[in-house]
């Protein structure tokens, strides 16, 4: 375990407001006390470039009741992205607002021609907006210029050499951008957008000629919170204020009834929601039916206006994330079974696997949960059609979207197309140039690691003393959320002797924890965890408000444990 350093110099310019107990955490994240605010009038204003080439776009096409499709991506960030654009352009008087969503299966990902050519047969559109996707989207494109479709593009991912032949980008990514923030998620990008368009149209004077009242876009901040926390991007200060304005609106059940019914089915209390909550229980079953069949449930589940057509929704999706569940695991225990039966060692820098019973839709959990297993880049395939589909979960070590440049300059005609970022991408291939592709991608991350395998240390706060230990200190970080990518929730280690034990729900170890050389005893649960042999260990944890039946009480939440 790895102890982050603390910043003396920024630990001394804190006032006093804040306690000591968060100056050590926020110090050692090296933010200034200007960078602690999650208030609404500290986002950051607009400056993407084009547009006002976008805004004069919606402007005319709105004017003229033309027909705006919005396409987005089949995840949650492309879910919630697409809710925020049909609710915001409604809002705003768009008659003709409708949505369709690539079919992971049938379509593939982003403004393919295929998705172009249903979308001009059976919608008719005048202008196409992407939402979390079309960066990479060229040929898509033109197809739709050609159609006379004027198309804008939003999305966060990175873009190619070359662009897309839209009539405006919106991506805070573009060369030249201006953007302070690179690290906003699609939905993020979405909601500047309409946000921009709002105030564009106020200072016309639109909403006093056509009789409508100018609508408050803090109402989709839910939605924004959703996407941004499901996409795992950076929690800089910006999103931050983002996901923290969107929790608040939450809490106070003033937010899309597709949210308040999931977490309703899955029985979280809304009160007390926390960023966490929205990441492991909210967008894995939006998420879920982007995997295994249609992500456009999802988005009608986040539409709704009806509790009970939003209820049906999600329990749609909530079947979905069964099957998810279900699926994943069987892949991931085959998955398992083929590493270890390759004598998996220190020394391997890559996996890559393939079979072809698995699933296209759940490549990239397996992917992740490999990579968490062996600290390497994961690579994972299934069959789709005549190709397979891949998805690489990387290590910070590692840029994969980098490295599948490289490998692409390196070997012409290996990789059919490929997209993605930092610690995420996907890419096709055909299936005879897999061990091939295996052989590049195993030796181009040697090379780029120069044969020297990181170690991946749990990165944490220190020891606290007893005193620290205390339900006041978890309150205290729970209202310092959110916590997440780049602003991680604080990790405390500690000595114990276990004193009771015993595993809840099947698979999750509750455990009594006395410090050792102290007196001072702990509640304490490690999910996924069998009980310990040892009595003496050391602990990994994070400080957690327990809410049980109206009562509050301090829980340890066990990340690791080292036996002594």
């Amino acid at each position: 375990m790895q102890t982050r350093p603390i910043d003396n110099a920024l630990y001394e310019s804190y006032s006093d407001d804040i306690p000591d107990f968060l100056k050590k955490i926020y110090a050692a994240r090296s933010l200034t006390e200007s960078q602690l605010s999650t208030s609404l009038p500290g986002l950051l204003k607009p400056s993407f470039d084009q547009l006002n080439i976008a805004l004069e776009l919606l402007e005319k096409s709105i004017l003229e009741d033309q027909r705006i499709l919005i396409i987005g991506d089949f995840d949650a960030d492309g879910a919630t992205a697409s809710a925020v654009a049909i609710k915001a352009l409604r809002l705003m008087g768009a008659k003709y607002v409708d949505f369709l969503v690539p079919n992971r299966f049938k379509h593939g990902y982003g403004l393919s021609p295929e998705i172009i050519n249903e979308a001009n047969a059976e919608k008719e559109p005048n202008l196409i907006i992407t939402v979390d996707n079309g960066i990479s989207s060229n040929e898509g494109t033109s197809l739709a210029r050609s159609l006379g479709i004027d198309v804008i593009i939003t999305d966060h991912h990175l873009p190619p050499k070359e662009l897309p032949n839209a009539n405006a980008i919106i991506n805070p990514n573009l060369r030249g951008c201006d953007f302070p923030s690179k690290n906003l998620a699609g939905v993020g990008v979405c909601f500047y957008l309409f946000s921009s368009l709002k105030t564009y149209l106020n200072g016309l004077g639109y909403f006093e000629e056509q009789k409508i009242k100018a609508p408050d876009l803090r109402e989709l901040l839910d939605l924004v919170a959703l996407g941004t926390v499901a996409d795992v991007v950076k929690l800089d200060q910006n999103n931050r204020i983002l996901v923290s304005e969107g929790l608040k609106r939450i809490r106070q059940k003033r937010c899309s009834k597709g949210i308040l019914a999931i977490l309703e089915l899955t029985k979280r209390p809304i009160e007390s929601l926390q960023a966490s909550d929205l990441g492991f229980t909210v967008a894995p079953r939006i998420n879920a039916a982007g995997r295994l069949s249609d992500i456009s449930q999802g988005i009608r589940c986040l539409l709704s206006e009806d509790i009970n057509d939003a209820r049906r929704y999600a329990l749609n999706l909530e079947e979905f994330n069964i099957k998810r569940r279900e699926e994943q695991t069987r892949m991931q225990d085959e998955a398992l079974a083929i590493v270890e039966s390759q004598s998996i060692d220190e020394s391997q820098f890559a996996i890559v696997l393939f079979d072809d019973s698995w699933h296209e839709g759940v490549v990239g959990i397996v992917a992740g949960k490999l990579k968490e297993s062996y600290q390497c880049p994961c690579a994972v395939f299934a069959k789709s059609d005549s190709v397979l589909k891949g998805s690489i979960r990387s290590i910070p070590d590692v840029h994969i979207k980098d490295l599948l440049d490289l490998i692409d300059r390196d070997n012409p005609n290996l990789i059919e197309k490929f997209g993605g970022h930092a610690m995420a991408a996907g890419l096709s291939i055909v299936p005879s140039n897999f061990d091939k592709f295996k052989e590049a991608f195993s030796e181009a991350i040697t090379k780029r690691l120069k044969g020297n395998k990181p170690e991946i240390e749990l990165l944490t706060d220190g020891k606290l003393d007893a005193f620290e230990i205390t339900l006041k200190n978890a309150e205290l970080l729970r209202q310092a959320s959110p916590w997440g990518q780049g602003f991680e929730e604080p990790i405390f280690y500690g000595d114990f002797e276990i004193l009771e034990q015993k595993i809840v729900g099947e698979k999750h170890l509750k455990c009594t924890l006395k410090l050792l050389d102290n007196s001072s005893i702990f509640e304490g649960i490690a999910f996924f965890q069998g009980k310990l042999e040892t009595k003496q260990v050391r602990v990994a944890y994070k400080l957690n408000v327990n809410s049980f039946r109206g009562n509050e009480s301090l829980q340890l939440m066990i990340e690791s444990i080292v036996i002594q």
